[in-house]
């Protein structure tokens, strides 16, 4: 009676795997040639896919080598209880001071260019005025210009790059003609006439402070730079925006008036 039931079960086996055999047959025939490659490559994909899986997740501790078979199998037992305590640690390889140097370094922010920064602080002004006392030069009053003119080194890289894009302007108040000759002497020397678009005819002489208002008025530019606080005042209605260069803050300045105790620090 066993017998049977086995030779029955096999028997249903193989009709089972014939049957499966030929509709297997029939389904590869049906399919041409793209169909076959879709196939094969879907069957590539799951078994990479399983592989992948299977394969470990994070790096393995390199295990121990074996002792010599003389030694006691108390050690043995010791160590490899201590290995299966530590197989759960992770391995973190020792950090390399040169790679992350490099890598602090590309992802550092990339500094701005003292061009950026003036046309950036500037918002894109294409003309702009500028007293010279107190700002420029290193002299703060007229009578002082009468004897000499001393351009500011620490202020000239930034005139310069003004000069590179904007319309300037320069003006001031001066008592004589020898005053005149004195500054554009001093700008000359600082090789602001050779280094920049700046020319002589650009640089405006008066004698009084009402005329410079005037020029600047007149000239309608879209910053004026003074050291004035009157004049700055004066000129908060007319243009769109002023920089005021003072060691001391103006008390309570117009909305488009900035204050900087130095030109150059404005632009730092």
């Amino acid at each position: 009676m066993a017998e049977n039931s086995k030779e029955d079960f096999l028997q249903l086996v193989k009709r089972v795997g014939a049957f499966f055999t030929v509709k297997i047959s029939n389904l590869l025939r049906r399919l041409d040639s793209r169909s076959f490659g879709a196939v094969a490559g879907l069957a590539l994909a799951i078994i990479f896919t399983w592989r992948l899986l299977r394969a470990p997740r994070g790096p393995q501790r390199r295990q121990p080598k074996r002792q010599a078979s003389s030694a006691s199998s108390s050690d043995v037992n010791s160590r490899a209880s201590e290995n299966a305590g530590s197989s759960s640690e992770v391995f973190t390889p020792p950090e390399d001071p040169t790679t992350q140097n490099v890598i602090d370094e590309l992802f550092q922010p990339v500094k701005p260019t003292l061009s950026q920064i003036v046309r950036q602080r500037l918002s894109e002004g294409r003309k702009v005025t500028c007293r010279l006392l107190g700002v420029i030069l290193e002299e703060n009053s007229p009578e002082e210009l009468q004897k000499q003119a001393t351009v500011r080194s620490s202020v000239l890289e930034v005139l310069l790059e003004i000069t590179k894009f904007c319309d300037l302007y320069l003006m001031e108040r001066v008592l004589d003609d020898e005053s005149e000759k004195n500054v554009l002497l001093a700008l000359e020397n600082a090789g602001v006439f050779t280094s920049s678009g700046l020319v002589k005819d650009k640089v405006l002489f008066c004698s009084t402070e009402i005329g410079r208002t005037s020029f600047v008025r007149q000239l309608e530019p879209d910053w004026h730079i003074d050291s004035n606080p009157e004049i700055t005042t004066q000129l908060a209605r007319f243009i769109k925006s002023q920089l005021h260069v003072s060691p001391e803050k103006l008390e309570r300045p117009a909305a488009n008036v900035f204050t900087t105790p130095s030109l150059e620090q404005f632009f730092a």
